[in-house]
């Protein structure tokens, strides 16, 4: 078997798992510990954060994820592996939709209204503009690592093929 049938299929999980743990963890910690904070530093720390994610640690996972599957669903077609690159293409049409699609059309449109406010001093109307925000946001998250995680499994179920005898 190529070095290369080897190393996509790793590289594919390890593109998934990256995403999806980025997406999770803002599920299980970064959201509910923000929702607890006094929504000013709230708001101010999601600013943040959405200012600083644009980097080069982060743009692999987010943007390259897709290219390295459909890089693999081409090179096991190309190996007559059709039944492993199914599951690498499926991985890659559920994290374009609902990953990457989906945070460009939801997610950061509703960041870049969030970095155009000025975090009120008065608590309460920083409340209002917290809870119209947070749970909105947590929602289509959610919906972005539940879809980066059966990418992730897309693309291990897809391994399996590989290496699993098919039945005839």
């Amino acid at each position: 078997m190529p070095a290369m049938l080897l190393v996509l299929p790793i590289a594919s999980i390890v593109f998934c798992g990256a995403i999806f743990g980025f997406f999770y963890a803002w599920v299980c910690s970064t959201m509910w510990g923000l929702d607890q904070a006094d929504p000013r530093i709230a708001i101010e720390a999601m600013q943040a954060m959405n200012g600083s994610v644009r980097n080069a640690v982060f743009f692999p996972a987010f943007f390259l994820t897709p290219v390295v599957l459909v890089v693999t669903v081409g090179a096991l077609r190309i190996a007559g592996q059709g039944a492993a690159a199914a599951w690498f293409f499926a991985a890659a049409v559920v994290y374009l939709a609902f990953g990457l699609f989906l945070t460009m059309a939801v997610n950061v449109p509703m960041n870049e209204a969030l970095a155009a406010i000025t975090a009120p001093t008065d608590r309460e109307a920083a409340r209002e503009i917290w809870a119209s925000y947070s749970g909105r946001w947590q929602f289509w998250n959610q919906i972005r690592t539940i879809a980066s995680g059966t990418a992730l499994v897309f693309a291990a179920l897809g391994s399996m093929r590989m290496i699993l005898p098919s039945k005839r």
